[in-house]
Order: C-alpha cells, then structure tokens, then sequence
C-alpha cells in the first residue's frame, strides 16, 4: 500500500509560513508536507506573482493554499501556481477572519457546498496537481455531523479526493480568529465519522496535534495529521513529529547546524534585499524549552534589528549554541 503523501502536514498559517520560514521547517523535518499562507487568488491574479510564488525547490513537497470563491479566477491562479512548480493547490474553507469572510471566502464557504464544488472543478480542470479542501467541521448553527457530510459529499463529486479538516467549528459571529482556534471544541469524533463515511477520502486531521503521541492517535484511524502553532513555537518538536508518523526518525541535526544552514540561507537572500530580520523572526521558537532561551532570543532579536545586521548575525549565533547552548550564548 502506497504511503499516504500527506501523513505529516505543517499548516498554513497567515504571516508565519512564508517561504523563510518554510525553508527553515524543511531542514527540521524533511517528510512533512509544507503549506504556503493562504493567497487570495485575486491578489496573485492582480499582482507580481512573484511575490507569492517564490520558493526554494528545497521547500518541496510544498502545497499553495488560494482564497477566493470565484471558479474562474481560481482556476487560473491554480494554473500559475503549477506552472510555477508547485505540488498542490489547496482551496481554504477554513479562516474565521473578519476580513476574509467579506472577500467571500474562508469558513463561510462550508455555507455553499455547491459553489465550492464549482470552484473545485474548475481548479482541477486547470491543472494536473492535486486540489485539496481545508475545512472546519461546520459553522455557527449548522448540525454537525450533517453539515460536514454535504460538504464533502459536494467536493468529492466535483473530483476532490483529499481534504483537511480541522476538527472544530467555526463561529463566524461572536468569537475572533484566535478565539476559533481555541474556544469551539475539538470533536475528533465527527472527522472520524467523516472518514467512515468516505473512505474514499484521504482525510487528513488538524486541530490541537501537539506531540508524537496525538500524531500516532490521529494516524489509528485517519490518513494523516497536520501540526498547526506548534510547528511555529516549537519547531524541534516537529523532529519527534516526524518519527512518530514515519517510523523512523529524521536525519541527525544539531539546532547550530539550522542556523548555519539558515545563515547561508540568508546570504542568499541577501542577494535579492531580503533583511536578515525577515527570515530571523521564524527562528526564535529553535531554543524553545531550553535554558537561557528567553535571553538567547532576545540577544538575536538585538542583533538583527541593528544598522549593520547581516546573515553574519546568525553565523555567530550558530557559533554560540554550538560552543555552550542558549544560556552561554545569551551570556
């Protein structure tokens, strides 16, 4: 039996996982398929794609997250999007922002199944990539199981064959974006139904997976799992992740040997304009846990924010973990 492709997922997660952080997240952990934030269509349609569709081939398995609500317009971003070497193209049905819902696109489109399953067929008629769904389980009033059943069942006739389900709803009136990440419950059980009643479906499970235990919890019975905040604040923690989903654990690294790789990463960039606070700010979370990791943190912040910061900034942190841990290095 082939393995499933999207066994270890990190989310899309708006101004976090851009294409610095998603470099660093690959070097942690190379199996697990990486998300882009979430890209209005509109914006990469109207816009320099460039800006939203660079990326290292290192990032790859790397899946473009489009909002939009529109068959048309998604499927033509859909298409800029394979040909720009992507491996996926994943329509968000899932953000409770304010914002989002006026654009028409989000949570609130578990509200239309029929013109999410247009959307979907007009994505896949434009490329030859996988086009996936990320979804709550419901919104607001709706019934749950029953409102997440007509959704897939909708999708799924428009050729959809993987979708990822955060396993709670989503209140578009009363809670904000950050309370919808915490105060609707998780109900594991209904995306568990889902998969009972699909099994035709990859179903891949997101929602408070925090640690290798949860991972292989979720992977008894769904087909994969998708780590959300902690990838970000913990990102080490995504290394146990990984062996706990694949059997066996990643190739060996040290936290001096990322910064090294990302300081040469950042050189790179530094050909191209991008300040070495820019990629620095995803690294913070590397020392998480660990003694002196507050004054570490606060030492780089320091450093890359000065008038001649450079990716030398984080050679010599690299070099002060490597010599003695955050705790010598913050000294």
């Amino acid at each position: 039996m082939t393995e499933c492709a999207h066994r270890l997922c990190v989310a899309p997660m708006m101004d976090w996982t851009d294409r610095h952080c998603r470099f660093f997240l690959r070097l942690l952990a190379p199996r697990t398929r990486l998300y882009t934030e979430m890209v209005p269509a509109t914006a990469l349609l109207r816009g320099d794609p460039r800006r939203f569709l660079a990326f290292d081939p290192a990032e790859r398995p790397l899946a473009l997250q489009l909002g939009g609500s529109d068959p048309e317009e998604l499927a033509r971003a859909a298409a800029l999007a394979e040909a720009a070497g992507f491996d996926e193209v994943d329509l968000n049905c899932g953000c409770p922002s304010d914002r989002v819902r006026r654009g028409r696109f989000g949570a609130c489109l578990m509200a239309e199944p029929a013109l999410v399953a247009e959307c979907v067929a007009a994505m896949r008629a434009a490329v030859r990539v996988p086009v996936t769904v990320k979804c709550r389980i419901g919104i607001d009033d709706q019934p749950v199981p029953e409102a997440l059943f007509a959704f897939l069942e909708a999708i799924r006739a428009a050729g959809c064959r993987i979708v990822i389900v955060h396993a709670r709803k989503a209140w578009l009136a009363g809670l904000s974006p950050a309370e919808n990440r915490t105060v609707p419950p998780l109900e594991y059980g209904v995306v568990r139904m889902a998969k009972e009643a699909f099994p035709d479906l990859t179903i891949v499970l997101n929602g408070g997976i925090r640690d290798p235990e949860a991972v292989r919890a979720a992977l008894a019975w769904a087909d994969g799992a998708m780590i959300g905040r902690q990838a970000y604040t913990d990102p080490w923690s995504l290394r146990a992740m990984e062996e706990a989903a694949f059997g066996t654990p990643p190739p060996p690294l040290d936290r001096a040997r990322v910064l090294e790789a990302m300081a040469e990463y950042a050189e790179a960039r530094a050909r191209e304009g991008v300040p070495v606070r820019a990629i620095a700010r995803h690294l913070l979370g590397l020392v998480h846990g660990l003694p002196g990791a507050r004054a570490w943190r606060g030492r780089l912040v320091a450093a890359v924010h000065a008038p001649d910061a450079g990716p030398w900034v984080l050679r010599a942190a690299a070099a002060a973990l490597a010599e003695g841990g955050p705790r010598a290095a913050a000294a």
